[in-house]
C-alpha cells in the first residue's frame, strides 16, 4: 500500500470494469478509502446489477483497503446525490470524484434514434454533472476537493458517434466551467481523454497505434486526486494518457480574425473569408478518408 492518497475519500463512477476499476483500485492501494459506484450495466447500457460494484469492493477490502458500494444510476440527480451521500455517510467526508461511467450506442447521424442519443448524453454528460454538482457543494463547504471527468480523444469529432462525441466535448466545457467557478474555493477539476485496452476499445474500427493499459490511465488519475497536482496548480485541463504518452490539449482560443468596413454581407464574406481569416484543417477528415480507402481494399486502416 502507498501514501500518494492517504486519509482522502474517493468515489470513482463506472468503477465496476475497465478503467473506473483500475482508478478504484489504484486509489486504494495508496490510501484512499473508495466510494465505488457502478450500475453494473453492458456497454449499451442494458441489464444493471449491483454485483460488479461489490465485487470491486471485495478486491480492495482483500487488499487490505477500505471502500463501499454504490449501485446506483448516475444519470439521475438521486443516484448523484447517493453517491457523495455515500461517502459523507462512511467516511465524514469526501476529497475526490472521478465519472468515468459510459456506454455506447454507435449509429451514423442520419439513423440515430432518440432512444440512442438520450441514454448516451445522459450517462456520461449528465452522470458527470449529477456527481459534479453534489460533490461540488461538499467541497465549497471544505474549501478543497478535485472533480475528474472522463472525455476521449473523440470529442474532436465521430464518423459513427455523434452522441458520445458531443457528450465528451460537453464534459471538456463542463470541466472548464467548474474549474473556473471553483476556483476560489480551493476545488479543482480537469479532463482525461484516455487510451487504453478496455471493452469499449476493442470496437474501436481502427488500429490504434498509441494504446496502454487501464492501469496507465489509473496513475494519472491518482495523481490528480493528489496534494501534489493541487500543489502545483493543475485545473481546468485535459490530459491524454496512451501508455508511455502523456499529452496536454490546447486551450480554446481564436486562430485567426479579420474587420469589416461597415457591415457584413453574404457576398463580401465569400470574397474576404478564405482568404484572409481561412479554416483550420480538421486532422480527422484526412484520417477518415483514408479509412475509406483501406476499406475499400479490405484492410484495416491505422489511427
Amino acid at each position: 500500500m502507498g501514501n500518494f492518497l492517504a486519509g482522502k475519500v474517493v468515489a470513482v463512477t463506472g468503477a465496476g470494469r475497465g478503467i473506473g476499476r483500475a482508478v478504484a483500485l489504484a486509489a486504494a492501494a495508496e490510501g484512499a478509502r473508495v466510494v465505488v459506484n457502478d450500475y453494473g450495466v453492458s456497454m449499451d447500457g442494458a441489464s444493471p446489477t449491483s454485483e460488479i460494484a461489490e465485487s470491486v469492493v471485495k478486491e480492495i477490502e482483500a487488499a487490505g483497503g477500505d471502500a463501499v458500494a454504490v449501485a446506483d444510476d448516475i444519470s439521475t440527480m438521486a443516484g448523484g446525490q447517493r453517491v457523495v451521500d455515500a461517502a459523507l455517510t462512511s467516511y465524514g467526508r469526501l476529497d475526490g470524484v472521478v465519472c468515468v461511467a459510459g456506454i455506447l450506442r454507435e449509429r451514423m447521424l442520419f439513423n440515430m434514434s432518440e432512444q440512442e442519443w438520450d441514454p448516451v448524453l445522459a450517462t456520461h454528460l449528465k452522470g458527470t454533472f449529477t456527481v459534479f454538482r453534489a460533490a461540488s457543494a461538499v467541497m465549497r463547504r471544505q474549501r478543497s476537493g478535485t472533480l475528474v471527468g472522463f472525455t476521449s480523444g473523440n470529442h474532436q469529432g465521430s464518423v459513427s458517434q455523434a452522441n458520445y462525441s458531443a457528450a465528451k466535448g460537453g464534459i471538456i466545457s463542463l470541466v472548464r466551467s467548474a474549474a473556473l467557478g471553483l476556483h476560489k474555493y480551493g476545488v479543482s477539476a480537469n479532463a482525461v481523454a484516455p487510451v487504453a485496452r478496455t471493452r469499449m476499445s476493442a470496437n474501436v474500427p481502427t488500429e490504434l497505434t498509441e494504446i496502454g493499459e487501464p492501469e496507465d490511465v489509473a496513475a494519472l488519475v491518482v495523481y490528480l486526486l493528489s496534494e501534489r497536482a493541487a500543489e502545483q496548480g493543475i485545473t481546468g485541463q485535459v490530459y491524454t494518457v496512451a501508455g508511455p504518452k502523456i499529452a496536454v490539449w490546447a486551450q480554446p482560443r481564436e486562430l485567426r480574425a479579420a474587420y469589416a468596413e461597415g457591415a457584413w454581407t453574404p457576398e463580401r464574406i465569400a470574397e474576404f473569408l478564405p482568404g484572409s481569416v481561412g479554416v483550420d484543417p480538421m486532422p480527422l477528415l484526412s484520417q477518415v478518408e483514408g479509412m475509406s480507402r483501406a476499406a475499400a481494399r479490405g484492410d484495416r486502416p491505422n489511427a
